[in-house]
């Protein structure tokens, strides 16, 4: 490596990270804007809405102080009752109201009900903390908004978020079974038999809260010709974890067609919006480790939209929403059921309500995801079960991976081996052709591995091999809910990063803080990278400049391991040191004068050569006599 390599590898060094700080830059300041402009979009759109209703309420008001006439009898309290019956028609009586809540709960969900609306406007998660180690609340009451949308005969369009309910009573029985349940009711005309009820319910031990919407009368209401409405819901998403930074990656709208096992999602980098083409099953508002889910007893309509974009809030994840439709009959009674899933992101507790829920958690696609689901998540779990430590069990899953894919490594150890025994002779060859003629020197090597029976390319498939689970593990370690929270010597929480040393300022491509997991993982990468160079193949040298740069990339690596979970630095860093071992026993009692002797009984032995091996060396043949020929047409002329 000459003085003009190493500068340029440097400066490449210099202009990647000076291209990924400007490009950083440029996407923070793009996404700012867009948020603003959002932001500025929703002021617009709730002042106009708050002076709709005060120019409602001027209304009224001034109908309500119309000074008394001696002559003229006029009954002001009758003339504020039709003028809210012509702007409110059957649900005048539901401007005003009490907003008292009330709260239904099992062992893990205490769900939170206000009248106004008939809406949940709270969920905590029970025994759940956030990173702060307050409680979990999903949300709140001012960042969730839930209602029907729909037209009376009138043609005039209501949102009953805006209209108060009356909480009728709790503790019912529902498909008969005891369960922990609230009915809500918005009454139309002030009669007991046309009203929309909300019958939620709590049953058992279950993060499954019930949702039956049950229209009583409701056909003397609705249009003749309304088949459905459109039920609105939306969530601001407050910040659960250590870093928002990685919940927003991961945080957006994931929504499954009836039907299908596959399921879609919008962008999780960047505000979208869609409209759902198909009869929509279930739609999830997905947090790093939690989910709030809306799910329909059979299924919603079609032409329901989802949306979702990053607020100015430096608190709040993400802002979700969406609208589907929900069809309506013309009989005095209907009943639209459905569910909410309130609760974590944890494979097992999704896949058992045989709903595709498990689906929103990114694995990774094909292989990756394949290992993860029938692999990897079984034997972590096992694991968990039979240990309280998890620093314990990703050592034992550690241990346990490099002992299935030792005999992979002893096979690419022995293939280093033989080419190391075979030096001298490629030494030979490099010195009788030297650079005049790589083509015959490339001939001659090939020559050589192939009588002595070597494959040089035998040390890179277990490099592939590996690949897989690498791009699994990626995947696993910082969707994995189980690791949330819990410590393991200096991280306090192995689904995040561990934080040795907080800098007070933010250092370009590396972060404002020091992870010694993904320290330690770098150092013993880059000493693992330079034993691997201590035993690679004298053919390796004809590319120099990749020795550094493999030097490289675990550096660069560095500023993504930083912020990322510390479990999977831990486990990278096990692996590393468990392969040091493995390396310094194969060394150490491997025979190399055994590799030497077969090596050379194989070259008394009459080489076989393969179809393929045939035509590579035909073709080769073909290229060096086409260079000849171009070599001496370009002779011919210079002549």
């Amino acid at each position: 490596m000459d003085r003009k390599s190493i500068i340029g590898f440097v400066l490449i060094a210099v202009i990647l990270v000076v291209w990924m700080t400007i490009n950083s830059n440029k996407t923070e300041k793009e996404a700012a804007i867009l948020r603003h402009t959002q932001d500025s979009l929703a002021r617009i759109d709730s002042v106009q809405r708050i002076a709709d209703a005060k120019i409602s309420k001027h209304i009224a008001d001034s109908i309500a102080v119309l000074p008394k006439d001696t002559t003229v009898k006029v009954n002001n309290d009758s003339l504020v009752a039709v003028k809210k019956k012509q702007i409110y028609g059957s649900f005048s009586s539901s401007v005003k109201g009490d907003n008292a809540p009330v709260t239904i709960q099992n062992e893990k969900v205490k769900a939170t009900i206000y009248p106004l609306g008939g809406r949940i406007g709270e969920v905590e998660l029970l025994g759940l903390k956030t990173s702060g180690g307050k409680p979990l609340i999903l949300f709140r009451e001012d960042s969730t908004h839930f209602g029907l949308s729909f037209f009376d005969k009138e043609r005039r369009r209501f949102n009953t978020d805006s209209l108060y309910f009356k909480i009728e009573g709790k503790g019912f029985t529902v498909a008969g079974k005891d369960s922990n349940s609230i009915a809500v009711r918005l009454y139309a005309d002030s009669s007991s038999d046309k009203y929309i009820e909300y019958l939620y319910s709590l049953t058992g031990n279950s993060y499954m809260l019930g949702c039956t919407i049950n229209f009583i009368g409701f056909d003397k209401i609705f249009p003749d010709d309304q088949a459905s409405m459109d039920l609105n819901w939306s969530m601001n998403a407050p910040t659960q974890e250590k870093a928002i930074k990685n919940e927003r990656t991961v945080a957006s709208v994931f929504y499954n067609f009836l039907g299908e096992e596959g399921i879609e999602n919008l962008s999780e980098s960047k505000a979208e919006k869609k409209t759902m083409t198909g009869e929509v099953r279930w739609v999830s508002f997905k947090q790093q480790y939690f989910s709030s889910i809306l799910i329909a007893g059979t299924k919603f309509g079609t032409g329901g939209e989802v949306g979702v974009r990053v607020p100015s809030d430096p608190f709040t994840v993400k802002a979700m929403s969406t609208i589907v439709p929900i069809s309506i009959g013309r009989s005095a009674k209907e009943s639209f059921p459905m569910r909410f899933y309130f609760g974590p992101n944890k494979f097992d507790e999704l896949k058992s309500h045989n709903l595709h829920l498990e689906r929103e958690i990114n694995l990774g696609s094909s292989i990756f995801g394949w290992l993860n689901r029938f692999v990897f998540i079984p034997l972590f779990d096992w694991l968990g079960s039979n240990f309280a430590s998890y620093g314990l069990v990703i050592l034992l899953l550690t241990i346990i991976v490099k002992i299935i894919m030792f005999p992979i490594a002893y096979k690419s150890f022995l293939s280093s081996a033989k080419m190391r025994v075979l030096k001298p002779e490629i030494d030979e060859i490099t010195e009788k052709y030297g650079k005049d003629d790589p083509m015959k020197k490339q001939q001659a090597t090939m020559a050589l591995y192939k009588k002595a029976g070597v494959n040089p390319a035998a040390g890179c498939i277990p490099l592939l091999l590996q690949i897989p689970i690498l791009f699994s593990l990626i995947r696993l370690f910082p969707a994995a809910f189980e690791l949330r929270q819990h410590s393991f010597l200096w991280a306090t929480d192995l689904s995040t990063y561990d934080s040795v040393w907080n800098f007070g300022f933010s250092i370009p491509w590396y972060g404002d803080h020091m992870s010694l997991f993904a320290l330690l993982m770098t150092v013993s990468t880059l000493l693992y990278t330079w034993m691997n160079q201590q035993m690679l193949s004298p053919g390796s040298a004809q590319l120099p400049g990749m020795k550094w740069l493999i030097y490289l990339m675990p550096v660069m690596f560095l500023g993504f391991l930083n912020s990322y979970s510390a479990a999977l630095s831990y486990y990278y860093f096990l692996s590393n040191i468990i392969t040091f071992g493995q390396m310094f026993l194969m060394r150490r009692y491997v025979d190399h004068d055994a590799i030497r002797a077969k090596i050379d009984a194989n070259k008394s032995k009459p080489v076989k050569q393969s179809g393929f091996m045939q035509r590579l060396e035909e073709a080769q043949k073909k290229r060096v006599q086409q260079m000849k020929e171009q070599q001496g047409n370009i002779k011919g002329k210079k002549k």
